[in-house]
């Protein structure tokens, strides 16, 4: 006798094609908010850098791009999850934190490597950072932050 769950075209896991297109949808709306904020952070560092020094122009791109671009993925990203005002707060101090260390560590690093790094340079090490450390916080954002309620 055979049950209704074993039954020809009858799936035991069911998928949920809703949570499918949900996640490309927070995918493609971090990513262009991602290009947005890293264009504006690399204009601001090449800006700054000459007045203020490779770490401090990074340290200012940053603390501007970082709260807008949390912002964004606040209200649109991420907008059909709802997060905690304090939780939201935190994690832009962590993120804050984290790139501040990140970036660095990359130019320190670039400067090891390379005698007298020119801006563009430093801004090509900035930027390709940014991509890995993008990666993460979106990860970050989507299951921590703006993590799915049991209801």
């Amino acid at each position: 006798m055979t049950t209704t769950r074993w039954a020809p075209g009858h799936r035991i896991i069911r998928r949920a094609p809703e949570r499918h297109h949900e996640l490309g949808h927070h995918a493609a709306w971090y990513v262009v908010a991602g290009v947005a904020a890293t264009g504006l952070q690399a204009v601001l560092f090449l800006l700054l850098q000459p007045v203020l020094g490779p770490q401090v122009a990074n340290l200012v791109a940053l603390a501007v791009t970082t709260v807008g671009n949390t912002e964004f993925h606040r209200r649109v990203t991420f907008a059909t999850r709802k997060s905690h005002a304090g939780k939201r707060h935190f994690q832009d101090l962590v993120t804050f934190a984290f790139y501040a260390a990140y970036g660095s560590i990359v130019l320190a690093s670039l400067d090891a490597v390379i005698t007298e790094p020119t801006a563009l340079e430093q801004t090509g090490a900035l930027l390709a950072a940014s991509v890995v450390g993008g990666i993460a916080r979106f990860a970050v954002l989507r299951w921590w932050v703006f993590a799915r309620r049991k209801a």
